[in-house]
């Protein structure tokens, strides 16, 4: 007999991106590991679905829409260490460079099989 995983057993990671090309390049790459992936478009609807979903991952592009307001990235600061969710952040800003490791921190433009890689290896804690 073989155990399937239902969707309820697999990862979870939220994606915070503003581009419609790299939610889905970067959804399709997770689904293909057996990562179930939800995507926003803004912080604030980033921020939503981690609260209601409590990812293991966030990955955060700070070009996303609302990503610059300090209210939402520390409330959702707050959510991912509440709920211990691993952070990866695109794109640099000295709150996370001081707060996150240089792993968690990927530069733009970045390529998808570091990223990946980084989000393997949170999972894998």
């Amino acid at each position: 007999m073989v155990a399937v995983k239902s969707s309820a057993d697999s990862p979870r990671v939220i994606i915070v991106d503003e581009s419609d090309e790299c939610r889905e390049v970067l959804h399709t790459l997770l689904a293909t590991r057996g990562v179930v992936s939800l995507a926003a478009r803004g912080a604030r609807e980033g921020l939503a679905l981690v609260k209601l979903h409590h990812p293991d991952v966030v990955v955060l592009d700070l070009d996303a829409n609302e990503a610059d307001d300090d209210g939402l990235r520390d409330a959702l600061d707050c959510e991912t260490r509440e709920h211990q969710t691993a952070l990866v952040v695109l794109g640099k800003a000295r709150r996370y460079l001081e707060a996150l490791p240089d792993s968690q921190v990927l530069a733009k433009p970045y390529h998808y099989a570091p990223l990946l890689r980084t989000i393997e290896r949170l999972l894998a804690r």
